[in-house]
């Protein structure tokens, strides 16, 4: 076997590890009212708290309801991850009833909650 063989097996074998670990999250994804929204959890000022943070949802538009509970489950997460707990006391959030949908995206505030 060529040099030129065993890279070009190496570059296949790689591309199908790659694809082999993309269709495991597309697998793992939970999905809201049918739809996946692409989310992100992040704290608003660690060097204050890690309580208080923001969750930010994407593609809105698919659908509003799945989008408010895409963001219920990121905040969720979040305060598990970093308090244990899933308590939330909402600033701005799922259950707000006039929510800013800005460039097909919302944004919700929340504070974790000791257990």
């Amino acid at each position: 076997m060529t040099r030129k063989h065993a890279i070009m097996l190496g570059l296949i074998g790689a591309l199908a590890v790659t694809a082999g670990c993309s269709i495991q999250r597309k697998k793992d994804r939970v999905l809201f009212d049918g739809h996946a929204f692409r989310t992100k959890a992040k704290v608003v000022d660690k060097k204050v708290s890690r309580a208080d943070f923001t969750v930010s949802i994407d593609g809105v538009s698919a659908s509003l309801d799945g989008a408010r509970e895409a963001g219920r489950y990121a905040g969720t997460r979040y305060c598990i991850e970093n308090y244990g707990t899933s308590k939330i006391d909402w600033k701005t959030g799922p259950d707000t009833e006039q929510l800013r949908v800005v460039d097909d995206k919302m944004t919700f505030a929340g504070t974790c909650q000791r257990p």
